[in-house]
Parts: C-alpha cells; sequence; structure tokens
C-alpha cells in the first residue's frame, strides 16, 4: 500500500508538516511522487519512519538519526532490540518515580515513614541509569566493572547533604574554569583551583583518588567527543581541552 503525506501523518498520528520537513532534510524521502505530485510512501518508508520515531521518543536528534540509519552499517533489528532496551529501562525510571510518589503521598497522610535518602532515591537511580547509557561502556572498559559498581553504589547511597555538596562541587568546578580560560593559564592559580575542584568532585563519586585516573579521565575529557561535548557547551569552547591540561599539571601527568 501506497501512502499520501496526509495517510501517513494520519497513520502515526504527527503533523504532515514534519513528514514533509523530513523529507526536505533527506531523512524520509517519499518512495516516488505522483504525477500530480504527491508524495507517495511505500512499507520500507513505513518501517524507516517508525525507526525515526523510535529514536526521536529517546530524544535522539535529527541530524543523528539520519547518520545512523543511512549508515551501510544500520541493523534495523539490532536497532529495534536497542530501543527496546533503552524503553525498558526509562520505564523502570518511571516506575521508580511513580513508586517514590506514592510512598511520599503515603508519608504526607502518616501512613509510612520516610527516610531523606528514600525521597531521592529515584532520582538518582536516573543519573546512574543515564552515566550508563552514555558513558558506561567506556568506563567499564577503562576502569573495570568493580570500579563503576562501586561508584554507582556510592552515589545510591548518598546522603542528602552528601548529595547537594557533590552537586554543589560540580556547579563550582564549572564556574571556576570559565574564570580560570580567561587568564589563558591552565598552570596559573585559578586552573590548578579547578582541577582540585574537580579531584574533590571526583572524589565523592570514586570513594577514592588516585592521581594516575584523575589524569586518565582528564584525557578523556579531550578523546571522547562527548565528554568534550559536555565541557565545551556548558562552560565555552575549548574548556575541555583547557580543563585536561590543567588536570594534567595537577597531577603532575603532563609531558
Amino acid at each position: 500500500m501506497a501512502y499520501t503525506v496526509r495517510q501517513l501523518a494520519r497513520l502515526a498520528g504527527i503533523s504532515p508538516r514534519t513528514i514533509r520537513y523530513y523529507d526536505e532534510i533527506g531523512l524520509l524521502k517519499p518512495a516516488r511522487v505522483s504525477a500530480s505530485g504527491y508524495r507517495l510512501y511505500g512499507q520500507a518508508e513505513v518501517d524507516r519512519f517508525q525507526q525515526i520515531l523510535f529514536y526521536r521518543e529517546l530524544g535522539v536528534e535529527l541530524k543523528k538519526i539520519k547518520r545512523l540509519i543511512t549508515a551501510p552499517s544500520f541493523d534495523e533489528l539490532a536497532a529495534l532490540r536497542e530501543h527496546r532496551a533503552k524503553l525498558l529501562a526509562k520505564r523502570r525510571h518511571v516506575d521508580l518515580l511513580i513508586a517514590n510518589v506514592e510512598k511520599t503521598i503515603a508519608l504526607k497522610e502518616g501512613k509510612i515513614t520516610m527516610t531523606d535518602q528514600e525521597k531521592f532515591e529515584a532520582f538518582k537511580q536516573k543519573m546512574i541509569a543515564e552515566n550508563e547509557e552514555k558513558y558506561g561502556a567506556e568506563a567499564r572498559a577503562k576502569y573495570g566493572d568493580e570500579a563503576v559498581n562501586r561508584s554507582n553504589e556510592i552515589l545510591k547511597n548518598m546522603t542528602v547533604e552528601q548529595y547537594e555538596e557533590w552537586q554543589r562541587l560540580g556547579a563550582e568546578v564549572l564556574q571556576t574554569l570559565k574564570a580560570a580560560m580567561a587568564t589563558g593559564d591552565p598552570s596559573g592559580d585559578l586552573a590548578q583551583k579547578t582541577a582540585d575542584l574537580h579531584r574533590q568532585w571526583l572524589s565523592f563519586a570514586w570513594g577514592h583518588y588516585n592521581k594516575e585516573a584523575h589524569a586518565g579521565l582528564a584525557r578523556m575529557y579531550v578523546a571522547d567527543p562527548r565528554f568534550t561535548a559536555y565541557y565545551d557547551d556548558q562552560v565555552q569552547p575549548g574548556a575541555a581541552q583547557f580543563l585536561c591540561d590543567a588536570i594534567l599539571i595537577y597531577t603532575g601527568q603532563k609531558q
């Protein structure tokens, strides 16, 4: 069966304008255009559109979706299995939040008691899940399962005060990094203060400190585009490289 833009839009529950836009950017081209000028979409395009919507539901940007599904190595079945795994993880997180809300309602009604740690458990679980999805494979390959699992356990068991201090340190790292970059000197006082704040922030999650591991992580900030993008977007372009240089000087690993 061939679908027009309007028919496909009605089938998927989205606007025809979205489908036309996907055509314009080369994300979802029609199978053919009729003599009267109508875009027509066949079964292959319907399946591709489904994949696009799965990726969009998971928050993937359009440029990345296009890169993924047009790659010669794209495996539709493997992609579907990955979608399923991610959606199940998302559902587990929603279930945790619902359970947390229900417990909080019961607490307010005087039916149960609830520790401060329990109040924030679902949010910390979300952070752990997101970190695992983005960086888990690389972190486990570099530091081992035991180290990553220990770090996740430390985060889950943080008290409210510890969690707030950890968050505060993370924000201070970014603020101080921006000020240090204005000096242009990764060996300067502000840059070295940034590196020390970063050490304190890491120590919360790691439960210990190792300067070689600290230096290795700094190098990953430059080598891995996802880490680079995080610091460059949060502070300014070049922030990841500047932080890496400052940490390597701080740890004595600068060559």
